[in-house]
This record gives C-alpha cells, structure tokens and sequence, in this order.
C-alpha cells in the first residue's frame, strides 16, 4: 500500500526553508551593507589617505647647508655643485647588467657599487640613487653621448661639503660624513627625524656637530604620481627646501693659520681667547687633516693613516688632552694666597734650593736655590721652593677650591661637539677626589707630602689647553669669567636676520684690585726680566705671562738631561699669555709636547701670535725653533 503524504506539511516545511533562505540572504546583504558603510562612510578618510598614499609619493628635497666663515667673512666651510650619475631602478631593467654596461664609459669602483647597494636598501623604487659622484666634464660629455643606451640613468647636480682652507682650523669645524645608526639614533632622540628624510650627510665633530641643527636647514618636498609599478608619471606638487643657517665665528683664520704654521711639525696646543667676551680667536691643535677627506667617505687608506698615525691628528687636543700645567700654575697659587690671606707681596723666604718635607727632599731648579724670594720674584723667576712651602701651607682643599673657581678639573661647555661629552674634564686633585678616583682604601688617603708637588703645576695635576685658556683670560680681565665659545651670531637664512650669540659671563670672582696688581706687576716682569724675556724682548707692547715645564714621567731624584731622554719622554713646554696689559684684547695658552722648557718652545709661539694679532706683522724667524732661546738659569 503506497505511503500518504501530507501536503500541508510539505508546504510549511517548504515555506520554512524558503523563509531561512530569505533571511540568510537578508542578514549577507546586511552584513555587506555595513561593511560598505564602514568602509566608505566611517573609514572613508582613512582608506582616501592609504588610497592617495599608493598613488602619490612623496619625494624628500634635501636642503643647503648653512656656510661657516670666520669673523672677516673668510669661508671656511661652503657647499658647491658637481654632477652625480644616478639610477632609477624602477625605470631600469636589469640592474646588474646596466651598472656593467655604464662601467664601460665611466669608472666606477667596488666601492661605488658597495655603497650603492646601500642606499639602494634604503631607498624607495622610485628614488634616483648616485652611483658615482663628482663627475668630470669629460665623464658627463662621454655619458651623453651613451644617453640613448640607458633608461632609467641620468647625470644630475648635487650639493657637496667642501672646505676651502683645507686642514686650517679643522679641529674647530669638524667635518660631515654619511649618517649612521647612531647618527640616526641621535636625531631620534630629539625629534628631528621627520625632517632628515632624503639626508645622507650629518656633522660628525666641532662645529658641524654642535650645530648640526642650525645648518642643516629644513627638508623640502616634491609630490609625484606613481602608477601600481611604482614608476613616477608626474609631478604634482613642489615645496622647496628652505637653507640651513650661517655661522659667524669670532675665530681668525689668518691668525689660525699663522699659529698652525708656527707649530711646525711638533704635536701641542693654542688656545688664544677674547678676555671680555669669551670669544675663540684661534684654537689650534697640532698636527691637523683635511676634513675633505671624510665628505663623501673616506678611502680605507686615508682612515688607516689618520688612525694609525703616531702623533694621533684625529685628537683635538685643546679640549681632549690633558697635562700638568707646570710653572703657569704658579700665577693662580700667588693669587690664592692673597686672597685667602697666606701670603702677603712682600713676606719673603729663604730659598736653599730644596724644601725637606719628612723624609723627602723637593728640589728647585736651580741650584742653591734662588736665596730671598718674595712673590714678585717667585713669579718672575719661577722659584720652586716658594711654592712647596706655600702648597704645604694652604693644603689640598683650598688650593683646590680656588682651583675649581676659575674652571680648573672642569668642563668650559665650548660650542664643540654634540654635547660637552668629548671635552675632557681634567685632573684637579683633592681629598675628595682621591677618595672617588681609587678603590683600596690604602690609595684613597691624602698624604701631606702628595701637596707639595701640586704648588708647582705637577703631581696630580692634569687641565686641558681650553681650561688654562680660560683661566688666564679671567685673570686678564680681572676675574670676570666667560664661556669659550666660537660663534659670533647666526644667520637666519629665511629673514636675514643675526642671532648673536650673547657673551655669558659666568662668573665674577670678586678678586681685589691690589692683588690683582701684584700678579699682573710680576706678570709682566717674566716677559721683562725673567724666564720670558727673550722671546719678548723688543716687544712693541706690554705682555704679562709665564712659562712653564711639565713633566711627562717621574725623574726619581736623578737630573733631568733632555738630550739623554726619548723624545716622547721629554717635558712638555707651557706659556700662558694677555696683552696689551692696559687693556688685555687676548688671552692665552700654548702647549708644545715633549718640547722642552716653554722659553725654548711655547713662548716663541706665543710672541708670534702676538705680534701678528696686536700689529699685524711676524717676528723674523718665528716659524722655526729657536734654539738658542735656552731657559734662563733652568729656572723652572
């Protein structure tokens, strides 16, 4: 018997499935109307963004970068144009294979191809990537004539570092090179990355570091319609760089390069300073380089010889050396004790020519000793045995204390570098100090007798050039201390408009003017009739100053005989320097390594950077040593 169906069952289940169907359908339409609306109504500016991103591209105009030129307008760091070959890969082929084929007709080196590959890592498809810089006229005439053969490839004008005075003052302006992960890491730090796009080149040292900011300028803009492959169809939209700013230095460059001159082929330092403003007028550290070399990457070899050299070019030795001062320190003791009221101008002693302290015997210079010494004469004649005493009886914190006033042991914050990280802060010897300098508590204690030898510039004692610089030029300008500084003022390159860089006295000690007076009087009785008189006799102009010899290794008692010590084992010479002394107009401080006493070396340079500075001439013979210009009676 056949089975019986119910057709109003059949119908319901039927209308049923007809029922979930529409509502499926219903609910798939709902579901892909709000994603339309979330897509094309809330999301709408976003997705119109990424939309314009893919078709727009956004190509980064590097700026000009600011000009440096001294304080006579003299250019010591300028920019200039020279043709680069370039590539675009998105319009070249095979990349290989068109590199290969320019090398037929231009030559391009491993390293060229090295550091192509780099940027081209780096770089947007649609970004032309240098793969050789500074053409010749010849290369560009021989690449036109090739044109045709090379798609994707063309000869452009770039902007290149260049500074034109060559290894004059490079210490001071330091030199650009191509950024690095921490160049990269720097900028990040200080939220400037936004405008280093397209940047290949940041300031390394000096003053191209410091200022890094000020003369990089602000990163224009080009925008470009690219299609799906990434190759540009045309130009949308162009916003021009705007320059970096100028600076102007209060540094001379013909006094710089004279200095450096004088210097010959001997390692040292000159710091020469504006006592009124802090001004930088020369800043010397010998022997120099060329800052060209690193513009576009230096060679491997020319890296190896600068880092590998002995007498070490790459050290700027006015802020990262530093020495004991030797008998310059002398001056700043005399002070110190009159202002803390040990000593009086004429309160003499009797000087044997040694001080016994305990069990050990200092000796002076010169022997049997200089017999009565008051102040006056303990300067001019640079008398040891004044200053053992003295030392002994002022004690290690108090020289100490006066030390640190006038910016001895710490850093003086010049306007080189990226922070105040690469100038060195010295040695100025305490019992503090001690404690902070060694572990054992053995090494920490001071000693009485460790005070003696810092009376006279050595022991512990070790300042940078700039420090003593500095020093001298507040006592010129009778204790009114500045910062060292070597701009001038800013160029803004928008509104023309200069931003000087404001003297910033940071201190007045307060010396008074009869103590002042007697270091000045004795000051200028070296230079008259004492351990500088040679190198200043016929001068035109009243100089106050002060030799000064430093050891570079302990004698152990036995007498020091130059001619039977390693040259690099020789003392140091010092000289510290102001003129004219009515009205000092500079100040400063010259280093000559291992070259003896300062009359025989340091001072001669001091004469000549005088004379030139104060009436425009050089002394006869001052680029050479002088070595008949002998220590009078060694008194040092």
């Amino acid at each position: 018997m056949g089975a019986f169906h119910n057709p109003e069952a059949d119908l319901d289940r039927f209308r049923f499935r007809i029922g979930f169907a529409a509502v499926a359908v219903l609910v798939a339409f709902g579901i892909l109307l709000g994603r339309f609306i979330w897509l094309q109504v809330i999301q709408h500016d976003f997705y119109q963004t990424r939309a314009e991103d893919n078709r727009i591209a956004l190509i980064p105009i590097v700026p000009n970068r600011g000009v440096i030129t001294d304080r006579n307008g003299v250019v010591l760091a300028r920019n200039y144009s020279a043709f680069t070959l370039e590539i675009t890969p998105s319009q070249t082929g095979n990349l290989e294979e068109t590199i290969n084929a320019l090398t037929e007709i231009i030559d391009i080196q491993p390293k060229d191809r090295k550091r192509f590959k780099r940027l081209l890592d780096e770089a947007k498809n649609f970004e032309s990537i240098p793969i050789r810089t500074r053409l010749s006229d010849e290369e560009v005439a021989k690449f036109a004539a090739h044109r045709y053969r090379f798609p994707g490839v063309e000869v452009k004008a770039r902007l290149f570092r260049q500074y034109p005075l060559g290894h004059v003052a490079s210490h001071a302006i330091g030199y650009i090179g191509r950024i690095t992960e921490r160049d990269l890491k720097w900028i990040e730090e200080a939220e400037r990355q936004a405008n280093y796009k397209g940047t290949d080149h940041v300031g390394k040292t000096g003053l191209e570091q410091h200022y890094e900011f000020e003369l990089h300028g602000e990163t224009g803009y080009e925008q470009v319609e690219i299609d799906a492959g990434g190759r540009a169809l045309r130009s949308l939209k162009r916003i021009p760089p705007v320059s970096g700013n100028n600076l102007h230095l209060t540094l001379d460059s013909k006094l710089q390069e004279i200095t450096e001159k004088a210097f010959g082929d001997r390692k040292g330092a000159l710091v020469a300073i504006e006592p009124s403003t802090g001004g930088i007028l020369a800043l010397v550290s010998t022997p120099t380089y060329d800052p060209n070399l690193f513009v576009d990457g230096i060679s491997p070899e020319n890296w190896k010889e600068l880092n590998e050299h002995p007498d070490k070019p790459m050290i700027n030795r006015t802020i990262n050396g530093a020495y004991p001062p030797g008998s310059t320190f002398k001056p700043f003791m005399a002070l110190a004790a009159l202002e803390m009221g040990k000593r009086t101008p004429n309160q003499a002693i009797s000087d044997p020519g040694y001080f016994n302290f305990g069990n050990h015997q200092f000796r002076d210079d010169k022997k049997g000793g200089h017999g009565s010494v008051d102040m006056y004469k303990s300067i001019v004649h640079s008398c040891d045995t004044y200053y053992y005493m003295l030392a002994n009886d002022m004690g290690i914190d108090n020289i100490a204390k006066f030390m640190g006033s006038i910016g001895l042991g710490q850093r003086t914050g010049i306007d080189l570098g990226k922070d105040d990280s690469g100038e060195s802060k010295g040695v100025l010897p305490s019992q503090e100090w001690k404690k902070q300098r060694f572990k054992k508590p053995e090494q920490q204690k001071w000693y009485a007798g460790e005070t003696i030898s810092i009376g006279i510039g050595q022991g512990y004692n070790a300042y940078t050039p700039i420090q003593l610089a500095q020093a001298v030029a507040t006592l010129a300008n009778n204790g009114v201390m500045f910062r060292p500084h070597l701009v001038r003022h800013i160029v803004d390159t928008k509104s023309g408009e200069q931003r000087p860089i404001e003297p910033r006295p940071l201190r007045d000690l307060g010396w008074k003017e009869k103590n002042l007076e007697v270091i000045h009087r004795a000051m200028i009785g070296v230079n008259k009739e004492g351990t500088g008189a040679r190198a200043f006799a016929g001068a035109q102009y009243t100089v106050g100053g002060k030799t000064g010899t430093a050891q570079v290794f302990s004698l152990k008692g036995a007498q020091y005989k130059e001619s039977a010590v390693k040259k690099n084992l020789r003392d140091h010479a010092l000289f510290i320097a102001y003129a004219p002394m009515e009205k000092p107009t500079i100040a400063l401080a010259v280093l000559v390594e291992n070259g003896g006493f300062g009359a025989q070396s340091a001072a001669p340079i001091a004469r000549m950077v005088l004379d030139y500075y104060l009436l425009g001439k050089l002394p006869a013979g001052a680029a050479t040593e002088d070595s008949a210009a002998k220590e009078d009676d060694n008194e040092e």
